[in-house]
């Protein structure tokens, strides 16, 4: 039963598709979001508390810190909504997380005496560029990689399964010397194998240095404190990547980083999708039929490549919003512009986009079975393809001019298995190669397609 609220959503992430990116939405939602607002404000409170120069901060019991993780642990959408109320009134985010962990310190001694040192010497941007990096992080790790991990493993199975059956290629559209099937997957499955690489190696950055990236607030209060290396060690804490040069918002050039990989990734996945629609188109793949679906609403023969089109679809539109990210974010005037804080908002809408696209693709590999008559076919019509071979075996024996001999013989023309070989039967090279030659038919000219498929 569809949910009515779903066909009122503006987005089709949060309406059609919405059950499709559960994974998502407690990331990089709005309450996402906050939770991780609160959980930044509540380690940065402890580490306060932890230090005994910060005299003015209880060293807190286990007890209580158990209570302030907590706030983290349990924390819920109606306490998004409580933020979201306060919200209301101060017409500021951060401040109403800060609000909102005061009240909850209430009924704890320890920490209601170190209420003021809730946000100490923070910028808001000190506790959202470290939020939206954790967020980044759990939503790459947890959710994006693994995703991407499964198709490229589909590719590769594909790639195996597929390894020695021979293929006509195509260069400009034109029939090309012969591949395997396997092959061609196996060169997805490389190009994506690199580019997953480049986006698990992104290290998150952030920034804790205050309103102007100098620690000034900081300096004042406690001077006898080193608060680059305090608050190094804080981020390092987090799992993240401490950045001691900003100005007042950490600069963004990781999440840059991050984005032209996913975006590279993409643009492979956009290559893959259109050259398996048209493997579909020349009837190389069938796709395995789904009892109920519907191809066409009036041509009921059809069996349509949707997965694949649905997926290049949201690949386009994910790499239209990360290439704005990359380029946007990391550009502010001069210490401050609040122009990223609008375009942080969307990164689940990109990072949903690309998921709904991996979960298409990867159900249309599932649905993939090859067709050795189909492509058996299209070889046996293209004896052409073996004049590179003929005309590179006669370069090495030093025929004159093989090029252009066979250029005379099969450029634009369709040429029989007779042909060719009577051509062969007439070239003044050694008993050996003529033989090889002559034995050779375009579904045995492979070169090392085979291996080089079951290699990845």
């Amino acid at each position: 039963m569809t949910d009515p609220a779903t066909l009122l959503a503006l987005s089709p992430l949060d309406g059609r598709y919405a059950t499709k990116l559960d994974a998502l939405r407690p990331i990089f939602s709005e309450y996402g979001f906050m939770r991780e607002r609160v959980r930044v404000e509540i380690e940065w409170l402890k580490t306060l508390a932890a230090d005994p120069r910060i005299a003015e901060v209880p060293t807190f019991s286990p007890s209580t810190v158990r209570e302030l993780d907590l706030l983290v642990e349990e924390f819920k959408p109606s306490d998004a909504a409580a933020i979201k109320a306060i919200e209301a009134r101060t017409n500021h985010d951060v401040k109403a997380v800060e609000y909102w962990i005061k009240e909850r310190l209430e009924g704890l001694p320890e920490a209601e005496r170190a209420r003021e040192f809730v946000h100490f010497a923070c910028t808001s941007e000190d506790i959202n560029n470290t939020a939206h990096a954790l967020m980044l992080t759990a939503g790459r790790d947890r959710v994006l990689l693994p995703a991407l991990d499964a198709v490229i493993e589909r590719f590769r199975a594909l790639a195996h399964e597929h390894a020695a059956l021979p293929m006509l290629s195509r260069t400009h559209g034109q029939p090309a010397s012969p591949t395997t099937l396997g092959k061609e997957m196996a060169n997805v499955a490389a190009r994506l194998q690199r580019t997953r690489a480049a986006i698990a190696a992104v290290r998150l950055t952030a920034k804790f240095n205050g309103a102007v990236g100098n620690y000034n607030a900081h300096a004042i209060a406690y001077p006898e404190i080193d608060w680059e290396e305090f608050n190094r060690r804080f981020i390092e804490s987090l799992g993240l990547e401490f950045n001691p040069y900003t100005i007042q918002i950490e600069p963004h050039d990781a999440m840059a980083e991050l984005f032209d990989a996913m975006a590279r990734t993409n643009t492979i996945l956009i290559d893959a999708c259109r050259d398996l629609w048209l493997y579909i188109s020349y009837g190389y793949f069938r796709q395995k039929l789904k009892e109920g679906e519907v191809g066409s609403s009036t041509m009921p023969h059809k069996v349509n490549p949707i997965d694949f089109e649905n997926a290049e679809g949201n690949l386009g539109i994910a790499n239209a919003l990360l290439r704005h990210f990359a380029d946007k974010l990391p550009v502010s005037r001069m210490q401050r512009d609040l122009t990223d804080s609008t375009v942080l908002r969307n990164l689940g809408v990109a990072f949903g986009h690309t998921l709904l696209a991996l979960d298409s693709l990867r159900r249309g590999l599932d649905k993939l079975e090859a067709d050795p008559k189909a492509l058996e076919r299209d070889l046996a019509e293209a004896w052409e393809v073996l004049a590179e071979a003929v005309q590179t075996v006669m370069r090495r024996h030093g025929i004159p001019n093989p090029y252009e001999k066979l250029k005379e013989m099969t450029r634009g023309k369709a040429i029989t298995a007779e042909a060719l070989r009577g051509f062969i039967a007439g070239l003044p090279l050694p008993e050996s190669a003529k033989e090889r030659l002559l034995a050779l038919v375009p579904q045995k000219y492979t070169g090392k397609a085979e291996e080089l498929a079951k290699r990845i």
